[in-house]
């Protein structure tokens, strides 16, 4: 048992990783417990990002970080899963790079071997969350798409003007969507202005304007 245990906890990089994949854990029971079984709703969503986050310095160009979250599948199955996954898989590797690499007489620079144990992980987990989406799919579960966005607020990430797509964050019952969206009026639009959602078109794009409140009338 004392063996496991120093395992677990010794390098620091295995301790990092024992604690993160605990607290996953933990709020699995907590869910479990708390009545609502193995609910996965997160509280995050990437809302229709999975679809494509998109450059604002381009029109319509699909950025680098919604390649990245597509690649493991985001938004096609539920956060919290996919989270716990990237954890207990780093946790593994982390663990037995830790017995075959000596990490013990590393110290404290044994955390560097998180760098490459996530990049393998991030990778893995493209091919392990491809049977889960198939999974999720036949069970109904369909990511964000029952939410209407229509006529609700929120605060623009990014500046649009013309048929340059920005980001905006609405937050619906404590939980935050991320959209891709443009100006409806094709007028500029600054970073952090509250806006409201008009119209949805193509490819999970929402047309935005300027919300009207007693606050911001001219």
């Amino acid at each position: 048992m004392a063996e496991l245990l120093n395992l677990l906890f010794y390098p620091l990089s295995n301790g990092i990783m024992t604690v993160l994949t605990g607290m996953s854990l933990l709020y699995w029971v907590f869910m479990f417990f708390s009545g609502d079984g193995f609910d996965t709703d997160a509280e995050f969503h990437m809302g229709d990002v999975s679809d494509g986050d998109v450059n604002t310095e381009g029109e319509g160009e699909v950025s680098f970080g919604s390649k990245v979250l597509e690649f493991i599948n985001i938004g096609k199955m539920p956060l919290m899963v996919i989270v716990t996954l990237f954890k207990f898989i780093g946790w593994i590797l982390t663990l037995l790079s830790s017995i075959f690499l000596g990490l013990a007489n590393w110290g404290v620079k044994s955390v560097l071997i998180l760098l490459p144990v996530f990049a393998i992980t991030f990778v893995i987990m493209h091919y392990v969350t491809k049977p889960l989406v198939k999974m999720y799919k036949n069970l109904g579960y369909n990511g964000e798409e029952s939410i209407d966005f229509l006529g609700r607020t929120g605060t623009l990430k990014s500046t649009i003007e013309n048929n340059k797509i920005g980001i905006l964050e609405v937050t619906i019952q404590k939980d935050v969507f991320r959209l891709n969206v443009k100006s409806q009026s094709g007028n500029r639009i600054e970073y952090g202005a509250e806006v409201m959602i008009i119209k949805a078109v193509e490819n999970n794009i929402y047309e935005v304007q300027p919300n009207i409140t007693l606050h911001n009338i001219n």
